[in-house]
């Protein structure tokens, strides 16, 4: 017996989510332009690598942003004839390209910055201009505080919709955060010690290129298992076996199956045992029952898929194996 969820209680209930989505995701937009043309236009003035990496990291933002946007729109459309199961896979695809846009970010400061270090060695990098280093490092600190301030309330929006990309997109916010901090560092560094130690600049961009590909592979693990249908946690496992323990009618819950629908969405298929003696209508309503509760307590699980079996109890009768 197969049980949807409940549609929600109104079309409001979407709208709101997908305003709040659309609400936090432009500010967003909006301080990642400001910090695009700030980083890179000090960055070049300055003649900082380091800090034009970072601008072009916030450049990577407004991409991620705008998949966003849009997906946002596609992802929450209900279930139709072509796509019964909804189109939260949609997010799940929306989630990889933010992981992917910043590997491919990564990859490309890590090759230019390799470039300015040979270049130094070599006697021709452009030297630094003192002046511009000390704008260029108010606003490495400024982008720290800024994207700090934007990851913490992307963070609180993509958890209360549930969205995954809403919530990798908050990371690429802290990523960038935290990719300025080295950038900071390098451009003091220059400034303490002089043009000979200009070689730190680079090296910083180095250690930025290296966080964003950290940050790139935590994003895309779990979305590339999502999309491959794996299971979800064990501990949504256990608390699915619990529920069906907690009714008295229901016995040995068994061959429990869960399955992404996307995002951070899952399908729920169990086995499970009830008196022999147990009417259709009666078993139905059981069904009906446990999927409901299932629903009600475990809010990532939208779907259940619940057969009933007869119980006949024998000595050598156990609960069967998974």
């Amino acid at each position: 017996m197969k049980t949807l969820a409940p549609a929600p209680a109104s079309d409001e209930t979407d709208a709101n989510r997908l305003a709040a989505i659309s609400r936090v995701t432009i500010t967003g937009t909006l301080i990642n332009l400001a910090l695009t043309a700030l980083k890179t236009g000090v960055g070049v003035l300055g003649g900082s690598s380091a800090l034009v990496a970072d601008g072009l990291h916030s450049l990577s933002d407004l991409a991620t942003d705008a998949i966003v946007l849009i997906g946002a729109r596609i992802w929450s459309r209900p279930a139709d004839a072509g796509h019964p199961n909804g189109h939260a896979k949609i997010e799940s695809l929306a989630t990889l390209f933010v992981a992917l846009v910043l590997a491919f970010v990564s990859v490309e400061l890590l090759r230019s910055s390799v470039a300015k270090i040979g270049a130094s060695l070599d006697g021709d990098f452009e030297p630094l201009r003192r002046s511009a280093l000390f704008c260029a490092l108010g606003i490495a600190l400024l982008s720290i505080v800024a994207k700090e301030a934007l990851y913490r309330a992307t963070l609180a929006v993509g958890r209360r919709t549930r969205s995954s990309a809403v919530v990798a997109n908050a990371w690429h916010h802290r990523s960038d955060a935290l990719s300025s901090i080295p950038t900071a560092l390098a451009i003091a560094g220059v400034l303490a010690f002089g043009p000979n130690f200009a070689f730190l600049d680079p090296v910083g961009a180095i250690v930025v290129a290296f966080m964003i590909l950290k940050t790139a592979v935590e994003i895309a693990r779990p979305t590339v298992a999502t999309l491959c249908d794996a299971s979800a946690d064990e501990q949504i496992v256990d608390a699915v076996r619990k529920i069906a323990l907690e009714n008295a009618a229901i016995q040995f819950p068994h061959k429990i199956r869960t399955r992404p629908l996307g995002g951070s969405l899952y399908a729920a298929h169990l086995h499970v045992r009830v008196d022999p003696e147990t009417t259709v209508r009666d078993a139905h309503r059981l069904s009906h029952e446990l999927a409901a509760e299932i629903r009600t307590r475990l809010p990532a699980i939208v779907e259940t898929t619940i057969h009933v079996e007869p119980f006949v109890e024998r000595r050598d009768d156990a609960p069967p194996s998974e």
